[in-house]
C-alpha cells in the first residue's frame, strides 16, 4: 500500500488491510521517501499494488481488497 504520512484515507486503508491481513499480512510504502514515488502516486493515495500491479486507489474498501487478492 503506498501512503502518505497524515493522509487520513491512508490510515483507514491501513486499518482495513490489519483487519483482513494482519499487521504482518502487508506492508506500506511511504511515497515521500522517494521522489519518484513522491510524482508518480502524490494525488492518488493510497494505492493498494498486489502482485506488482495497481488494483485500488483513494477510497479502498473491503470488496476492492477482496477483488485484488481473487485476481
Amino acid at each position: 500500500l503506498y501512503v502518505r504520512e497524515g493522509c487520513h484515507v491512508c490510515e483507514d486503508a491501513s486499518v482495513l488491510l490489519d483487519d483482513m491481513l494482519g499487521t504482518d499480512g502487508w506492508d506500506a510504502v511511504e511515497i515521500d521517501t522517494d521522489d519518484d514515488l513522491l510524482v508518480r502516486y502524490a494525488h492518488r493515495i493510497p494505492v493498494l499494488v498486489v502482485d506488482g500491479k495497481e488494483r485500488a486507489e483513494l477510497i479502498i474498501t473491503r470488496p476492492d481488497v477482496e477483488a485484488a487478492l481473487a485476481r
